[in-house]
């Protein structure tokens, strides 16, 4: 019995020291294992830091850990990391980009569909407006019941003056006429004329051999009064406007087109206007003038069509939308949905080699066709992602990488590196891994 007890004995202890053995070399291997994830991929030293940042706020940087401005805890920033310098770019697993179905384009040479079009309001055309004015001192006597907004035809009447000073310079001159002298004659009509008397007035007195005092005028031209100065029994002075006549034979379509598309016009170019008051039924004319004064409120330049107004049709105050004639320049293009706008810039994600993105600020144009136009921050050839930039953002963006500025663009860039299978997760490889990309959320870029 003694035997036995001692034999359980004996195993229980050997048991115990077994599991001392475990534990002891567990701790003795446990920190073996955090250097060697600390250190770097070739000698297992430790990894240099560069700075210290908060994740929520990646611009702050820290020469140490502690708090950030969110009083969040700082992390260390390694200097092999994505962001650097000297590698450009934030590294994304290839792998994880295929799982992330990104998608890439080409900056390229093309010309855009479709035609540049604007809203537009048709107006007077003021270079046919009529003044009429009083040449002499006079009363009003009859205004033939006119108003503001009377469209009349040229040549009826609009107001009766008395003119008491040119019934008694007549009267003188049909009894210079009596006298027969050729010379006096002459002098005596002259002086009419410089009164202000019409030819057609002058030649009425001389057939009529009587004096008028009374003056119908009468509209030079046909159009619509825009301005009414006189009224019955009131007194008039010599210049005085007394209406103003604008013709409605042309109409002004005044075009409200952005800055930035304005400079692709030139004067001539051929429009189709689409009027409300006439749908289905197109309007054409030219592009006549690009006004040199840019409407600070709406940041657009007024392009003005000079059109003709058969059956006075076209009434100002007629709201529509001009479409010009599509541009045939060959423009640096990509797909819309590459560009990122945040509202203060916008940018696109670059596809640089060896699996690395760099975001480019750029400065577009216009759009048509799902393809927008280049202005400047890309040169043709460079690659871009055009499909899952807003999660690649978001990563540059926490990784401390800067958009590349406008003005800094590079030669064309080569295809990224296909994804291959079976390669380990790049997470701890560099620093700079995709996890949780739906919890970060879009890049405040």
């Amino acid at each position: 019995m003694n035997a036995l007890r001692n034999r359980r004995l004996g195993i229980a202890m050997g048991a115990l020291l077994l599991v001392g053995v475990g534990v002891g070399a567990g701790v003795v291997i446990a920190p073996r294992l955090d250097g060697a994830a600390d250190g770097t991929a070739e000698g297992g030293g430790e990894r240099e830091i560069l700075y210290w940042y908060d994740p929520m706020v990646p611009n702050e940087r820290y020469p140490g850990p502690g708090k950030s401005s969110m009083n969040m805890d700082t992390i260390p920033k390694y200097a092999d990391e994505g962001g650097t310098n000297a590698t450009p770019g934030v590294r994304i697993d290839p792998a994880l980009s295929q799982n992330l179905g990104v998608r890439y384009a080409t900056a390229r040479r093309g010309v855009l569909e479709g035609d540049l079009s604007a809203t537009a309001v048709v107006e007077y055309n003021e270079r046919d407006i009529a003044v009429v004015q009083s040449r002499a001192d006079g009363f009003v006597q009859r205004v033939y019941n006119r108003a503001p907004g009377d469209v009349i035809a040229a040549g009826a009447p609009l107001v009766d003056l008395l003119i008491p000073s040119w019934g008694g310079a007549q009267t003188e001159y049909l009894a210079v006429r009596r006298t027969g002298n050729t010379p006096l004659v002459q002098a005596a009509r002259q002086r009419l004329v410089l009164m202000g008397m019409s030819e057609s007035l002058i030649t009425s007195v001389e057939r009529s051999g009587r004096a008028r005092n009374t003056i119908t005028i009468s509209t030079p031209t046909g159009g619509v009064i825009k301005t009414l100065g006189v009224r019955a029994g009131m007194s008039v002075a010599q210049g005085m406007t007394l209406a103003e006549i604008n013709g409605l034979s042309t109409v002004w379509i005044n075009a409200a087109i952005p800055e930035a598309l304005a400079s692709q016009l030139r004067v001539g170019k051929s429009v189709e206007v689409a009027l409300a008051a006439f749908p289905g039924e197109p309007f054409t004319g030219r592009l006549t003038t690009l006004l040199p004064e840019l409407v600070g409120d709406s940041r657009t330049v007024t392009g003005r069509i000079e059109m003709a107004n058969r059956g006075g049709r076209l009434r100002p105050g007629m709201f529509g939308r001009v479409t010009f004639g599509g541009g045939s320049t060959s423009d640096l293009i990509v797909p819309t949905e590459a560009v990122i706008r945040t509202g203060e810039r916008d940018i696109v994600m670059l596809a640089l080699p060896e699996g690395r993105y760099q975001p480019a600020q750029v400065r577009i144009g216009r759009e048509a066709g799902g393809q927008t136009e280049i202005l400047a921050g890309l040169r043709e050839g460079e690659r871009i992602v055009a499909s899952g930039q807003f999660l690649i953002d978001s990563e540059a963006s926490l990784s401390g990488v800067a958009a590349r500025p406008i003005g800094e663009t590079s030669g064309p860039a080569r295809a990224p590196a296909s994804p291959t299978v079976g390669r380990p997760a790049a997470a701890a490889q560099t620093g700079a891994s995709m996890a949780a990309p739906a919890q970060r959320g879009r890049s405040g870029r």
